[in-house]
């Protein structure tokens, strides 16, 4: 499981991020692996993307989904001649939906060792705070 299943902050991520790993899987495509992480102050999600050119990859988001995208170019030469293909070629595209707690604005994305690291900020208004308890006399509460 991604993420913990009593944490209702990420559940939706979680439910959505499982069907589209199925989807991923059942349809036979490229495969692009990742890793959701949830911390303090944000989410991290680690893609791995071994043997792509860094300028072909582009992250997007549009209307609270997050869609990363990139392209592995054919390596043959003229003078070659292909005889095993078990690395797979083309553009691969994974989406996640982003959970509304997030701050889609504030996304940022870096690349190293084949390895795509994109953290998204979780909101002030969403993160875990203390509540203050006052002594003395009860209020009621209102219903």
């Amino acid at each position: 499981m991604l993420l913990t299943s009593i944490d209702p902050f990420f559940q939706e991520f979680e439910r959505q991020f499982n069907r589209l790993a199925r989807q991923t899987v059942d349809s036979g495509s490229a495969v692009m692996p990742m890793d959701g992480l949830r911390r303090d102050d944000d989410v991290l999600l680690r893609f791995d993307l071994p043997g792509i050119d860094p300028s072909s990859i582009e992250v997007t988001v549009d209307r609270g989904v997050l869609t990363v995208s990139a392209r592995r170019e054919e390596e043959i030469q003229d003078n070659e001649r292909l005889f095993v293909r078990e690395r797979s070629m083309g553009t691969f595209t994974r989406r996640v939906y982003l959970s509304e707690h997030l701050d889609a604005d504030q996304i940022d994305a870096s690349y190293a060792n084949g390895v795509l690291a994109v953290r998204i900020p979780v909101l002030e208004r969403a993160k875990p705070r203390k509540v203050e308890i006052r002594r003395g006399e009860t209020k009621a509460i209102k219903a």
